[in-house]
């Protein structure tokens, strides 16, 4: 058996040193990298005003029981799901569309400890991956903004 073991030694290393390898120099770029831009894009770059809202609608999910909730939290205000405490600092939309895009600022504690928070930071209605809270057990995340109503309707 260890004969076996010698032969399959000698295909591995004869491999290895049969390969070659080849350094070419590329002429005419920076650093091997080529910053070109094309017309294509030269009139797509639109500038989104962003403009706070009163608050977020956001949902939570239970990964052990299956629970689902959705919550309305008020700018500056805080909401207990399960074990988690949500604060929600503010709440941001386009100023053109605010049923269009959300941003808001959390902040999650676990546990009734006041510690180290769980997640911190701006969450995105339309990538909730970009920067989602790690919980083994609860997901979080932004569904919309919401607004004062207008004047004169109710």
């Amino acid at each position: 058996m260890k004969w076996l073991a010698g032969i399959a030694l000698c295909f591995c290393c004869a491999n290895v040193s049969a390969q070659e390898i080849i350094i070419e120099e590329l002429n005419g770029l920076e650093d091997g990298i080529s910053l070109s831009q094309s017309p294509i894009f030269e009139d797509v770059v639109e500038e989104v005003t962003a403009v706070p809202g009163t608050g977020a609608v956001l949902r939570g999910l239970d990964k052990l029981s299956g629970h689902v909730e959705d919550f309305e939290l008020q700018n500056g205000f805080s909401v207990g799901f399960g074990q988690l405490r949500i604060d929600l600092a503010e709440c941001r939309h386009p100023d053109d569309n605010a049923t269009g895009e959300a941003y808001a600022f959390l902040t999650i504690f676990d546990g009734p400890a006041v510690g180290e928070p769980a997640f911190q930071g701006w969450m995105i209605a339309s990538s909730p991956a970009l920067n989602a809270m790690d919980h083994a057990r609860y997901d979080i995340w932004v569904l919309r903004c919401t607004t004062a109503p207008e004047e004169g309707s109710e």
